[in-house]
């Protein structure tokens, strides 16, 4: 019995009668091909006297199987997601791209701390409220995964920088689901130039079981890639050059955080910011082919980096938008008749560390499905947001953890939900 359900994006019956038959096609092909190959192989290996041990099964072939990663949007029902890690988090170097996405008044943690764990006590709870938030996700009936733990104090040195590294913390920024495949991102910080080490075990066993695996082109992080005179000073400056597309990282080559970009189906919506250019974004666009529609969209931010505290899209047709940065291309979700939310203003104390992140983590947040939202228990009036859209709140407390960079969403990549691609603007 032929099973697609790892190709869950030929929904339609034309669609999928096509790739039926030009699978059958190609699978003849296929089995004369490997049946050459795996002959030819044999031989070689019995000449080499040697038998390779970390192959992947012809089993594995992704048509004849259950695909472990199949997510085209940020709301169907989640069955597996990957959750990052806090433990031996460290603060990274103060460097030019580091301080173009920090604000002032956190340079001095930065020049007293980069290169060095986050404080003591802040990160042991930070830890324990992602325990709880992984527990609090398999009661309800995900299935959760985690990165391995990484000594990151460990400096490493490449032809063009020296540096220690960071932490495997947000996953969403690393990882790119799209359909059956998951995209390692060429983050632009030199402290996560070895970030997907620690993710790696996971992605081959993914593999294995017949997702698509694609690493994007690792950049040099050569001093080129930055503009190494970056003139910030003032908040005022920052909206001043982001206005002008004036951005900390160059065109010298591609580099992207999988974090600037958002899924809607066919159509994925990315913004141009201090961690990902036109060359990342261009690479991904002609990565992904016809079957999907990339859109640039900008905000007025004067410190853009990651687009999910900015514009979340939480449902078909429902967009949270943040009142405070605009979106200059709305219409496009209001021509196509999307309702855009504004979430109410965050509550979180003015004096709570957010060195790498904004109070705007309130709408941050993880879709369980269309009806259930993981959102911040301390953020009380944005949970009578969600419940004045019918949708059920599932409130956990990570506080802690928001200091290290990120909300729900963040913390989070989902691999797997129950749907299948769709279209949701003309």
């Amino acid at each position: 019995m032929l099973r697609v359900r790892c190709l869950r994006g030929g929904s339609r019956g034309a669609e999928a009668a096509h790739f039926i038959g030009a699978m059958f096609g190609r699978a003849v092909t296929g089995w004369v091909q490997r049946a050459f190959q795996s002959t030819s192989a044999s031989t070689a290996a019995v000449q080499r006297g040697v038998v390779e041990e970390d192959t992947v099964p012809r089993s594995a072939d992704p048509v004849t199987q259950e695909c472990p990663v199949c997510s085209y949007n940020e709301w169907d029902p989640l069955e597996e997601v990957i959750v990052g890690r806090a433990e031996n988090a460290r603060v990274p170097p103060f460097t030019v791209e580091v301080k173009a996405n920090t604000y002032e008044k956190y340079w001095p943690f930065y020049q007293k701390h980069g290169g060095h764990s986050f404080p003591a006590d802040h990160l042991k709870k930070a830890v324990a409220e992602i325990e709880e938030m992984c527990n609090i996700l398999r009661l309800e009936g995900v299935a959760v995964r985690r990165p391995e733990p990484i000594d990151w104090s460990v400096e490493y040195k490449t032809p063009d920088f020296v540096c220690t590294g960071m932490y495997a913390a947000m996953p969403r920024d690393i990882l790119l689901v799209i359909g059956n495949e998951i995209i390692e991102a060429p983050m632009a910080w030199r402290a996560r130039f070895f970030e997907y080490r620690a993710y790696r075990p996971l992605i081959k066993e993914y593999f294995r079981r017949g997702a698509k695996w694609t690493t994007a082109p690792k950049p040099t992080m050569a001093d080129k890639l930055y503009d190494q005179d970056y003139p910030i000073r003032t908040v005022e400056d920052r909206h001043k050059l982001a206005a002008e597309g004036k951005f900390v990282t160059t065109e010298f080559e591609p580099c992207f955080d999988a974090a600037d970009f958002i899924r809607a189906g066919r159509d994925i919506f990315v913004q141009r910011s201090q961690v990902t250019n036109y060359m990342g974004i261009e690479w991904m666009r002609r990565h992904l082919g016809p079957d999907y529609r990339v859109h640039v969209v900008s905000f007025r931010d004067p410190n853009p980096m990651h687009i999910d505290a900015t514009f979340n899209i939480i449902g078909p047709g429902l967009v949270l938008s943040n009142p405070d940065r605009p979106c200059r291309q709305i219409e496009i979700f209001k021509r196509a008749g999307w309702t855009v939310v504004h979430p109410p203003t965050p509550l979180i104390p003015d004096d709570h560390p957010l060195w790498m992140s904004s109070k705007w983590l309130s709408m941050n947040v993880l879709m369980l499905d269309e009806k259930r939202v993981m959102v911040d228990a301390n953020e009380t009036s944005i949970q009578k947001m969600f419940e004045g859209l019918g949708i059920k709140t599932i409130k956990v407390n990570i506080r802690h953890a928001n200091s290290l960079g990120g909300g729900f969403h963040c913390w989070t990549c989902d691999v797997r939900r129950r749907g299948t691609l769709q279209s949701y603007f003309n």
